[in-house]
C-alpha cells in the first residue's frame, strides 16, 4: 500500500502506476486514514489540473520527484510535498480547486471517565432537578389557585352529581379569598372596645351577640361568592389567556354563563339580606358597595389604568369597616350610620381598614411581577409591566406604613403596648423583603419572598391585635385569680348613676330636715 505522507527512497523503485496516482488531485475523505501521526495529518498533497492521459508530468517524472522529500516509515512508502512549495504552486495558478487536508477534532474522540452506576445516576438526578428548576423560573411564587383546584376535581366527577355541582359553584365563590375577607371582618368585629356597661363583669350575657357575629360571617361569606362570580362572568375571555385563570369553571365550560349570573344574584341577594336584617344597614350598605367597586369598577378598569391597584386595595380596606360598624351597632344610642363609622370612639375601624389597604400593596405587586408578562398578554394594565421601578417602590412605600398604623391603634387605646415590639417584629419582615424586592427589582428570589412574607404578615397581625386587645389579660388575670373586681366596677357604675340622678347638694339638705 502506497502512502502518500512520505517520499520514495529512489527512483528506480517507483513504477510508472505510482507516479500517476501521486498526480492525480487529492479528495477529502471522511473516513480516518490508517496512520494518524501527526506528520501525516499536517501533510498535504498539492492538486493538480488534469489534462489528458499525456501530460506534462509524465514525462517530467525525475523532476517531480525531486522538488518533494523522500522518507521511508515503519516499511510503508508514502510521498508528501513541503507545504511552502504547496502555497506558492497555489498562488501560482489558482484556477483550480483545491481541496484543504483533512482536519481531526480531538474532542471527538475524547474518552471519558468511567465512573460508577450510581453516580452516573445521581449526577442524571441533579441535572433534571437543575432542568426543572430553570423552566420553572426561579422567580415563580404564585401557588396553586383555589379555584383552580377545585374546578379540576369537579371536572373528574360524574356529570349530574351533586358533588360536581356543589364543588363547581365554590370554585365560582373563590374560598382562599372569601375566607380572607371574613377573617378580616371578624377581626375588627372582636377588637371592637365594649363600653363598661355591656362587660362581661356587669352583664349575665356576653359582650357581643354571637348572633350578630353568625350573621356577619354568613352575609360577608355570600357577598363575596357573589362578587367574585360577577368578577369571572365579565372577563372569561381575558382569563383565558393566563396560566394562572385559565382553569376556572367558565373557561373550562363546566357551568353556563346564565347558570353563574342566576348564583351570583342568589349569593348577593342573600348576604345582603342577612347583613341588613341580622347585624344593621349601614354594614348592608357596606357590602354592597364593595360588590359594586370589585365588579362594577376594578374589573372593567383593570384592562384601562394601573389606578385598578389602587381601587382594588379600597376593596380590601371596606370589611374592616364592616365588622366594626357591626359591633357598634349593638352599643349605638340612636340610629344613624355616621354614629358607627365616624368620632372619636370609630377611629381604631379606620385604622384597621387602613391597615388592610396598605398590605395589599406588597402582596399583589410581588404576585402580579412573576407572571407580567402575562398580564401585558391579557391586556391587562398592571404597574408590574407598565412601569417595573415603581411597582418595587410603592410596594416598599406602603409597607412602612404598617408601622404608624399599628402604632395609632394602641394609641387610641384599641390594643395594649405589647401590640408595639410584636407587630413591629412582623412589620420590619415585610419591609426587608419589600426593600429588597425594590433594590432587586424582583430578580434573586426578592419577588417570592415578598410574596410569602406578606402571605403570612396579615394573618398574623390580626391575631396579635386580638392578643393584645385592651384590657383583655387584665381582665383574664381577675378571673384567675378571683379578685372580685367585678363587684368593686358594679359599685362604681351604681354610684356614677345615684350622683346623676341626685342634684348638687340634696342629700346635705335630707339631713339637715
Amino acid at each position: 500500500m502506497i502512502n502518500r505522507s512520505s517520499s520514495l527512497p529512489s527512483i528506480e523503485s517507483v513504477c510508472l502506476r505510482c507516479l500517476r496516482r501521486l498526480s492525480r488531485p487529492f479528495f477529502q475523505s471522511e473516513q480516518r486514514p490508517f496512520s494518524a501521526t501527526a506528520q501525516h495529518r499536517g501533510s498535504v498533497l498539492p492538486n493538480r489540473r488534469r489534462r489528458g492521459p499525456l501530460r506534462k508530468e509524465y514525462f517530467l517524472a525525475n523532476g517531480f520527484l525531486k522538488s518533494g522529500r523522500r522518507s521511508v516509515g515503519g516499511g510503508v512508502l508514502s510521498y508528501s510535498v513541503p507545504v511552502a512549495e504547496e502555497r506558492a504552486s497555489e498562488r501560482r495558478d489558482t484556477s483550480y480547486k483545491t481541496y484543504p487536508a483533512p482536519s481531526f477534532e480531538t474532542s471527538r474522540y475524547e474518552v471519558l471517565p468511567r465512573q460508577l452506576p450510581r453516580r452516573r445516576r445521581g449526577e442524571s438526578r441533579h441535572d433534571e432537578v437543575t432542568a426543572s428548576a430553570a423552566t420553572a423560573g426561579a422567580d415563580s411564587v404564585i401557588p396553586p389557585d383555589a379555584s383552580s383546584r377545585l374546578t379540576t376535581i369537579s371536572s373528574a366527577l360524574p356529570n349530574n352529581s351533586l358533588r360536581r355541582l356543589f364543588t363547581t359553584y365554590l370554585s365560582l365563590s373563590k374560598p382562599r379569598l372569601s375566607f380572607l375577607i371574613v377573617l378580616t371582618t371578624s377581626t375588627a368585629y372582636s377588637l371592637y372596645p365594649v363600653p363598661a356597661l355591656l362587660l362581661p363583669s356587669t352583664t349575665a350575657s356576653p359582650s357581643l351577640s354571637a348572633l350578630t357575629l353568625l350573621f356577619l360571617t354568613t352575609g360577608t361569606a355570600l357577598s363575596c361568592g357573589s362578587a367574585n362570580t360577577l368578577n369571572m362572568l365579565l372577563e372569561p375571555t381575558y382569563d383565558a389567556k393566563m396560566s394562572r385563570t385559565r382553569n376556572r369553571p367558565l373557561v373550562r365550560k363546566l357551568i353556563t354563563p346564565r347558570a353563574a349570573l342566576i348564583f351570583a344574584v342568589i349569593t348577593g341577594s342573600a348576604g345582603l339580606g342577612a347583613l341588613y336584617y341580622g347585624v344593621n344597614p349601614t354594614v348592608a350598605f357596606l357590602s354592597g358597595l364593595n360588590i359594586f367597586l370589585y365588579a362594577g369598577v376594578y374589573t372593567p378598569l383593570k384592562r384601562i389604568s394601573v389606578a385598578n391597584t389602587w381601587v382594588g386595595a379600597l376593596v380590601g380596606g371596606i370589611p374592616p369597616l364592616m365588622g366594626w360598624a357591626a359591633a357598634a351597632g349593638q352599643s349605638a344610642t340612636g340610629d344613624g350610620w355616621w354614629k358607627l363609622l365616624l368620632g372619636e370612639e370609630n377611629t381604631g375601624g379606620w385604622l384597621l381598614a387602613g391597615l388592610l389597604f396598605t398590605w395589599q400593596f406588597p402582596h399583589f405587586n410581588a404576585l402580579s411581577w412573576s407572571i407580567r408578562d402575562e398580564y401585558r398578554n391579557a391586556g391587562y394594565r398592571m404597574l408590574c409591566w407598565v412601569n417595573p421601578p415603581a411597582n418595587g417602590r410603592v410596594a416598599f412605600r406602603y409597607s412602612l406604613l404598617c408601622f404608624p398604623i399599628c402604632v395609632g391603634l394602641w394609641w387610641v387605646g384599641v390594643t395594649d403596648q405589647g401590640f408595639l415590639v410584636t407587630s413591629s417584629v412582623v412589620n420590619a419582615w415585610m419591609a426587608r423583603e419589600a426593600y429588597k424586592f425594590w433594590r432587586l427589582e424582583g430578580q434573586k428570589g426578592s419577588a417570592r419572598a415578598l410574596f410569602w412574607a406578606s402571605v403570612w404578615h396579615l394573618p398574623v397581625v390580626m391575631c396579635l391585635c386580638m392578643a393584645h386587645k385592651q384590657g383583655l389579660w387584665q381582665d383574664v388575670c381577675r378571673s384567675v385569680m378571683g379578685t372580685g373586681d367585678g363587684e368593686f366596677v358594679e359599685q362604681e357604675i351604681w354610684d356614677d348613676e345615684m350622683e346623676a340622678q341626685d342634684p348638687p347638694g340634696g342629700k346635705a339638705k335630707a339631713i339637715v330636715l
